[in-house]
């Protein structure tokens, strides 16, 4: 009898566990829907009281009903990111081009060390890229490019060796280009100053 109410109270604790990382991911979720005017109704379906958010439009979950996409390009949001989307602790792309977003990059994002994908591109982002993008181990994406972000780039962004595609073209940065790291792996492929260039991947 004591192993059978065991094996019910670890069963309950493990839903429990689940219940408690679901919610928490769709209540990072709506903080980033409270935070961003959606003219078009695109975050509707974006229902905070619902279990888990693998329901939602434009958000799409793995077989453990964890986020591991968030699809919001060109859907003419604006407003600000929010430092929680650095909760999806599971998630492989996050795609926000396209819209009117403004503000910093979160410095949270470090946090997303499952990310494979990261798209801010053409928004109106501003302040410096975050050098915590650089604990990012396998991203193989990055696209920052047509935006009003400032400074340099960071030398952490070096360490990511899984890295294929960087833009970071028509924004405000300043200094110079790594060549060190991944970085050596990549070619300029136009000049935007007589300091800086953009880099494509050269395997």
């Amino acid at each position: 009898m004591k192993t059978k109410v065991w094996a019910l109270c670890l069963i309950l604790v493990v839903h429990s566990s689940w219940l408690a990382s679901a919610n928490m991911e769709g209540d990072a979720l709506h903080s980033l829907r409270s935070n961003l005017i959606d003219p078009n109704n695109v975050l509707q379906s974006w229902d905070p009281t619902l279990v888990n958010p693998c329901t939602w439009f434009h958000v799409t979950c793995n077989n453990d009903n964890s986020v591991i996409r968030v699809d919001l390009g060109n859907a003419a949001l604006s407003g600000q990111l929010v430092s929680q989307l650095g909760l999806l602790k599971n998630l492989q792309y996050l795609e926000l081009y396209s819209n009117n977003i403004t503000g910093p990059i979160p410095s949270d994002l470090g946090n997303l060390t499952s990310l494979v994908s990261l798209d801010l591109y053409l928004n109106s982002f501003t302040g410096p890229i975050p050098d915590t993008l650089g604990k990012l181990s396998k991203l193989r994406f990055l696209r920052l490019n047509n935006n009003s972000l400032s400074g340099p780039i960071p030398m952490s962004l070096t360490n990511i060796s899984s890295l294929q595609v960087l833009d970071l073209s028509n924004n405000r940065l300043s200094g110079v280009v790594p060549d060190n790291g991944s970085f050596s792996l990549f070619t300029p492929i136009r000049t935007l100053s007589s300091t800086y260039d953009v880099k494509s991947c050269d395997y």
